[in-house]
């Protein structure tokens, strides 16, 4: 018994990779292959269209309910999770993991889950490590865990995330990849391996299933850190690598995700802070030249002050958001 389906996941760069990819596998391939690129929950589904352009099999946005067949590719529409069930293709709901929908690792779980040793997962180009959790998932079902090499990919983040959390069996650069899926296409797949109940748990929570605290602490246990998405606690998801968490409605992240993110957060409320900061320097300059009209002399000083020292604090905050872009360059040049 061969291998039945290829999961395909990217996001920077991965178009132009899977048009390369599909291109050159043969037309009679004897396997479906499923593709995930994050596209955004407002995408016009125009991938699949751009694909079959340049495939040598047809391509297709995923009907929620069509039967998977080999020789077909289907990619992920706009805001849905694709997954794979008994053969079908299950559109999901749930919630986001690593603040996509399609995310690519519900994909992987999925197909690791329906089909086995029978599965092929692939990663290619993207930013952070999006896939990798979703990859070993795979790997744990018995499935192929296949790479784009870092060196090759437009950004190298998600196979390096692959590589550091999965037992990976192949490693290919991108012209490599369509010759390298056919030959394991046609050879035998092993012997079922018994499917984890925390795999099924995370494939139910991106088709929808309701989830809460007691569910998510089957699988991962609570830390004092807030879920970007909806303010809720987050747990730590047992198995690693990658570092991952869930809050308690489902929303999962890497470590890497959580900390862009988180990083991004602190961005914005500095710039929220400084802006703030300028409005009252703004006023207290106003009410200033006020008081002096009214002869208000130790009222007018009072808001000088005032004003200097917001100007003060928003000089902090500037400096702050330079140094968190740039470093401290010019402290550094003066130690030396």
């Amino acid at each position: 018994m061969g291998r039945d389906v290829i999961a395909i996941g990217g996001s920077l760069g991965a178009v132009d990779a899977v048009k390369q990819l599909l291109h050159g596998l043969p037309p009679g391939l004897d396997a479906a292959v499923l593709v995930v690129i994050h596209v955004g929950a407002r995408g016009k589904d125009l991938l699949a269209g751009i694909f079959d352009e340049h495939s040598a099999i047809p391509v297709s946005t995923a009907i929620d309910g069509e039967r998977v067949k080999a020789g077909r590719a289907y990619v992920a529409p706009a805001d849905h999770h694709l997954l794979v069930m008994d053969g079908l293709v299950r559109l999901g709901r749930g919630p986001r993991e690593n603040l996509a929908r399609p995310a690519v690792d519900p994909l992987f779980r999925s197909v690791g889950m329906s089909f086995g040793p029978a599965a092929i997962g692939l990663v290619l180009t993207g930013m952070l490590n999006d896939g990798a959790a979703g990859l070993a998932d795979l790997k744990r079902c018995g499935g192929v865990a296949v790479v784009q090499n870092p060196a090759d990919a437009v950004a190298p983040d998600m196979p390096l995330g692959a590589l550091s959390a999965a037992e990976v069996d192949y490693r290919a650069s991108l012209a490599g990849l369509s010759s390298l899926l056919s030959r394991l296409v046609s050879e035998d797949a092993g012997p079922a391996v018994p499917v984890p109940d925390d795999i099924r748990l995370e494939v139910d929570i991106a088709l929808g299933r309701r989830v809460d605290p007691d569910i998510i602490s089957s699988i991962a246990d609570p830390v004092q850190l807030s879920c970007p998405a909806c303010g809720g606690v987050l747990s730590q998801v047992r198995r690693s690598p990658p570092l991952r968490f869930r809050c308690q409605v489902g929303h999962a992240f890497t470590s890497a995700t959580l900390a862009e993110t988180s990083e991004n957060t602190v961005d914005q409320a500095i710039r929220t802070a400084l802006r703030i900061i300028e409005e009252r320097v703004t006023l207290s300059e106003k009410m200033e030249e006020d008081a002096r009209r009214s002869g208000l002399n130790a009222a007018a000083t009072a808001y000088r002050r005032r004003a200097e020292e917001g100007r003060e604090h928003a000089a902090v905050l500037r400096r702050s958001l330079v140094e968190k872009h740039t470093g401290p360059t010019d402290e550094l040049e003066t130690a030396e």
